[in-house]
């Protein structure tokens, strides 16, 4: 019932905001995307050194056990993502936790102050359509968000800007495929200036 209730909730919120001629602007995926597979969602666990010391129990529940729930509003601030990452205006590429593929890349188009307003006033990181990486990422009928290798991510929940993406902090807080700790310790300015 409970699961019914978001998924009518998602779609209302959806609908009025095309209604209000907000374009939904996402890259729709099939929901067999998330059929079961050796892990839950997902062919693997999360990453064993999650960044931003997210806790990797807690996102292996969200994003391979999980279909509506997420970490609880405000988790990313409980982690050293302010310290580590959010003083400056370097674009951040956030990992998929559990494939270390590239999911988001923020903030871009705006500043980080603005990322991490809205960010904070949602409670959840909030990405935009143009910080999404769509060749991993997809949005589910339900406007669940998710990779293409079957990790939750977060929702879809659009506004009068259009599509904004509430994503969980311990879904995108893995390393990028082939780094080690010590290569990417959750600071994205090396890489970001080649970007």
């Amino acid at each position: 019932l409970q699961m019914r209730l978001v998924e009518f909730i998602l779609a209302s919120m959806l609908a009025v905001a095309t209604a209000k001629g907000v374009p939904p602007r996402c890259v729709i995926g099939d929901d067999s995307i998330m059929n079961q597979k050796e892990h839950g969602t997902s062919h693997t666990p999360v990453q064993d050194n999650l960044r931003w010391g997210c806790d990797k129990d807690t996102a292996d529940r969200i994003c391979n056990f999980n279909r509506h729930y997420a970490e609880f509003s405000g988790y990313w601030k409980s982690t050293t993502f302010l310290e580590t990452d959010g003083s400056d205006d370097n674009e951040i590429t956030f990992y998929d936790s559990n494939t270390g593929k590239p999911l988001f890349h923020a903030p871009r188009g705006r500043s980080m102050e603005e990322f991490l307003k809205e960010s904070s006033a949602h409670g959840w990181p909030s990405f935009r359509y143009d910080e999404v990486d769509w060749d991993h990422v997809r949005c589910l009928s339900n406007g669940e968000v998710v990779s293409l290798d079957g990790t939750h991510l977060g929702h879809n929940l659009p506004d009068k800007k259009g599509s904004r993406f509430c994503i969980n902090l311990v879904s995108v807080a893995g390393r990028p495929v082939g780094a080690t700790d010590e290569e990417d310790d959750g600071d994205d300015e090396e890489e970001s200036s080649s970007s």
